[in-house]
């Protein structure tokens, strides 16, 4: 999908400010404002074990997020912080083809250029059905935007939970060949418009912290 619908201006309540970097929960991002590509990806606030999270659930070939539009100063707090649960994953797909550019679930990190637009770039962190972890490519719909898989296929057991951590900073360096020092937007989306496949997972809290944490 192209990410031109998280550079649209809009207004959020600030991250909660932590001694150590800047923190989303669940709750915060369950208010981020939405977009729609072709109907609606349900998100819900839920509680699993005493574990708040966001519950995405993608059942009829739809294909929405829940973007932020904040500056993070990737100076102080490059490196990102998530957990996330997904228990199945899709089938027989393409994940480099426009028709198998589907994930049960991915964190975007966007560094805007409004002025020249077609100098944006994106990260995207995608927990990949077939392409392995670690892999790495071009956007099918737009080649701005680089994905990364940071895990791949369904876990073991059902249920379970990864935290991931990535160095942003550096990631756009290696992917984009781009020193960013802040970037603008931070989405999740859960989507299954292009495989028609079902698709459900979990997103814990977001974390921004500096490297020596």
């Amino acid at each position: 999908m192209a990410l031109s619908w998280i550079l649209w201006s809009c207004n959020h309540p600030a991250a909660a400010l932590a001694d150590q970097g800047i923190e989303f929960s669940p709750a915060q991002i369950i208010e981020w404002r939405p977009h729609v590509f072709k109907g609606t990806t349900h998100y819900e606030l839920t509680d699993m074990n005493d574990t708040e999270a966001v519950h995405a659930r993608c059942e009829e070939a739809t294909a929405s997020g829940l973007y932020l539009r904040e500056s993070i100063d990737l100076r102080k707090t490059p490196i990102m912080e998530w957990n996330w649960r997904v228990d199945e994953t899709f089938t027989d797909i393409d994940e480099t083809s426009r028709a198998g550019d589907d994930y049960p679930a991915r964190l975007y990190v966007v560094d805007e250029r409004r002025v020249m637009r077609w100098r944006t770039r994106a990260l995207n962190y995608v927990w990949a059905s077939q392409m392995a972890e670690g892999s790495d490519w071009p956007n099918a719909y737009l080649a701005q935007n680089h994905m990364i898989a940071v895990r791949s296929g369904p876990p073991e057991e059902s249920g379970q939970w990864f935290t991931q951590r990535r160095n942003v900073r550096e990631d756009f360096m290696r992917y984009h060949g781009r020193v960013v020092d802040r970037i603008d937007a931070v989405a999740i989306m859960t989507d299954c418009d292009d495989t028609g496949q079902r698709a459900q997972a979990w997103y814990g809290t977001i974390r921004f912290l500096p490297e020596s944490e």
